[in-house]
């Protein structure tokens, strides 16, 4: 039986109210904003998830990418403050916290943010010598970051971290960089080397110095002690002579003749002893060099004598047959 106009008018509006509510739902993936128009004008932000809006009103304007972002920044040529040319390139990680003003307060988001980044890069390592920007990467991603993140503050972006990845300076500039490295390192090891063989000699000096100093110590204490020795022989001769004289002066003549013999023994030796000497020749008068022998041995028997005579009287035993005998 065929349809009469009013079923057929209840279908087609079922089939457009079922049309009306899905066009008023909007699901919102994880990470991901989308931001609404009514009338070409933004209204709000649809966060993750269901949500409804007005059909035919209502649109989706922008779908964001919440989730933080890479960059690649390509190569450019840079010149240092020292007029370098280098060739340096990059990366930039950034993050959308705003939608709405990620939409509509910049226009080519990425592309903004790309050139933003490339200017900041001339500017900064423009600012710099060679030395210092191959040396300082941290510092210029600081400097770097620091800037752009202010400047994309208003588009309600934030930006995470800006890192250099390469700093290329031309094939000739790298090739002096090498000289002055290895004439740099060698000059450090000219500057060791002198300085060890300062050392050195200073070492050597203190011991020269050293050695000296216990040479002229151990002279004076030689000299010291060879002039208490010639002290002590002149005591001993002044004594000996003392003696001597006093025997003379009590009427011993053999004092004499020992005092006498004692030089000449003396005097013989060191003629006999002298280096220089080849051939020795006695005079006529060596003769009597037994003679003064002898009355050195009569002194020393009369001395003997009289320490035993003394040692006697001192042991009480009466001195007798033996002297007697001797006398005899």
């Amino acid at each position: 039986m065929p349809l009469a106009g009013f079923d057929i008018f209840l279908i087609a509006l079922l089939v457009l109210v079922v049309l009306v509510f899905f066009a008023g739902v909007k699901t919102v993936p994880q990470g991901f904003n989308y931001t609404i128009e009514r009338f070409g004008k933004y209204r709000k932000t649809l966060m993750p998830g269901l949500n409804f809006i007005i059909p035919f009103i209502d649109k989706v304007g922008h779908k964001l990418n919440m989730m933080e972002q890479v960059l690649d920044v390509p190569s450019q040529e840079v010149i240092t403050r020292d007029n370098a040319s280098v060739t340096a390139d990059g990366v930039t990680f950034y993050q959308v916290l705003d939608a709405a003003r990620a939409s509509y307060e910049v226009l080519g988001l990425q592309n903004a943010i790309l050139n933003l980044t490339m200017t900041n890069i001339r500017s900064v390592m423009g600012s710099m010598d060679l030395d210092s920007l191959l040396s300082n990467r941290d510092e210029i991603n600081a400097q770097i970051l620091r800037v752009v993140d202010a400047a994309a503050e208003p588009w309600g972006i934030k930006i995470t971290r800006i890192e250099i990845k390469d700093i290329n300076p031309p094939r000739d500039l790298v090739d002096a960089m090498g000289r002055q490295m290895k004439a740099e390192r060698e000059k450090r090891a000219s500057i060791l080397e002198a300085e060890g063989k300062r050392q050195s000699e200073i070492l050597k000096a203190e011991g020269q110095k050293q050695s000296l100093i216990l040479e002229a110590e151990g002279r004076r204490e030689s000299a010291f002690r060879d002039a208490e020795a010639r002290e002590r022989e002149a005591e001993a001769e002044a004594k000996a002579t003392q003696m001597v004289s006093a025997a003379i002066s009590a009427g011993d003549i053999q004092a004499i003749n020992y005092f006498v013999a004692n030089k000449y023994v003396e005097a013989f030796k060191e003629l006999a002893t002298s280096r220089n000497q080849k051939t020795l020749i006695l005079p006529m008068e060596a003769t009597s060099l037994l003679g003064a022998l002898s009355g050195i041995g009569e002194i020393a028997k009369e001395a003997f004598s009289d320490d035993r005579r003394i040692d006697k009287s001192a042991s009480g035993i009466p001195d007798t047959g033996g002297s007697d005998g001797e006398n005899a």
